[in-house]
């Protein structure tokens, strides 16, 4: 699997970066819920990233939740979340900034970050 590449804008707000793909327009698509759910952490968010958004995602039912955590305590680590199940989800996959994760079904891609 390779990792997914594409072409994005690199614009912020405030002090964090922002990466925005170009958006296209698909009407033949309905996509009901949210199947992935991807976090930044940043000083601010970090606690409430790993917790509080964490629990509310998988009570939710969110089938994956990718948490790219910048701050994490044995340095920066990407780690895949999924399973929910009472309002938890378990890991399913984590790595350090600059090694390839790979997503499962329906992305089924590899995402590299730093």
């Amino acid at each position: 699997m390779q990792p997914f590449g594409a072409t994005a804008e690199l614009g912020g707000h405030g002090d964090h970066p922002l990466v925005q793909a170009p958006l296209q327009r698909r009407l033949h698509e309905v996509i009901p819920a949210a199947e992935l759910v991807v976090e930044v952490t940043s000083a601010a968010t970090a606690h409430h990233d790993r917790s509080t958004k964490a629990a509310g995602y998988a009570a939710a039912g969110v089938p994956l939740y990718l948490l790219v955590d910048q701050l994490a305590p044995d340095g920066p680590a990407v780690t895949l979340y999924g399973t929910p199940l009472g309002g938890a989800y378990r890991v399913l996959a984590s790595v350090g900034f600059g090694s390839p994760l790979e997503l499962p079904a329906p992305f089924r891609l590899a995402v590299s970050v730093g």
